[in-house]
């Protein structure tokens, strides 16, 4: 006999579709586990004592809607988090990536924007950031406005430092930001190559043909037929030959689009396409 949902999850899935009908965001297939922890949280922000008062809420007040973004997506990151991710980058792919004349990337999910950012310095370090495109992309445009700013707390500089060098920096981190009232503010000339872009894994297709995915440590709140069309989505968007780089959690095995991949660096969840 099936588990009988329970009302919560009754309330929620009324919640997401109701979300996508009126406002075309598409939250059916994330990971439930992490959503009922982050829609509680929503619940005591807002003052509402059930998953169906916040959905009313959310209904009928766009401005609620703008804010609970910041629930239905996770934003966390940092500058150059999993340095041995970006040292195999450097190392291993960057070396590919150089042959072409021009080099496109697609950050998928880049919240607010510390892996766009460190993509560009390393790139700006290997001399191939004037021929490169970065795509950062992600459904909260609040996320997408912070990184496009590209200012990050003081307190969080040290963090970000100390990963950078782990990651083959071959200057001071320092060089490349100066301070300002809000904060670090990242150096204007890496911001030339990257278009900052909403973009859906749930509900868009893809938008231009890439050299590099790095979609890291998303995946793993979609459920599996939602991870299975992102994956399409990477496929269709990387050329051949081309890599797709994964959070430490995620992996190709077992999935649909495992048999079109090789483990080009299989400790960093770095794959080619086939």
């Amino acid at each position: 006999m099936p588990h009988a949902l329970t009302t919560f999850d009754i309330e929620l899935t009324l919640l997401l579709e109701g979300v996508y009908q009126k406002y075309q965001h598409d939250f059916r297939h994330y990971a439930r586990s992490s959503l009922r922890r982050r829609i509680r949280q929503a619940m005591e922000r807002f003052g509402c004592r059930s998953v169906s008062h916040l959905q009313e809420r959310v209904l009928h007040e766009p401005e609620v809607f703008a804010q609970m973004l910041q629930y239905f997506t996770v934003q966390v990151s940092e500058m150059f988090r999993d340095p041995e991710y970006f040292l195999a980058l450097r190392r291993q792919v960057i070396p590919v990536l150089s042959t072409y004349p021009s080099i496109r990337i697609w950050v998928a999910g880049c919240s607010t924007g510390e892996e766009v950012w460190s993509l560009a310095i390393l790139l700006a370090e290997e001399g191939l950031l004037e021929r490169s495109i970065i795509y950062a992309t992600d459904i909260n445009p609040e996320a997408l406005k912070a990184a496009e700013a590209g200012i990050y707390a003081v307190d969080r500089v040290a963090q970000f430092s100390q990963a950078y060098l782990r990651a083959g920096g071959a200057r001071s981190l320092a060089d490349y930001y100066t301070a300002s009232a809000h904060g670090v503010l990242l150096d204007r000339s890496l911001r030339r190559g990257i278009v900052f872009a909403d973009h859906s894994l749930a509900t868009d297709s893809v938008f231009s043909e890439v050299h590099l995915v790095s979609c890291r440590n998303v995946l793993i709140y979609f459920d599996r037929e939602l991870q299975d069309r992102a994956l399409k989505l990477f496929d269709e968007a990387l050329i051949h030959r081309g890599f797709l780089g994964l959070g430490s959690r995620e992996t190709l095995r077992f999935t649909s689009q495992a048999s079109r991949y090789a483990e080009f660096c299989a400790s960093e969840r770095i794959y080619q396409r086939l």
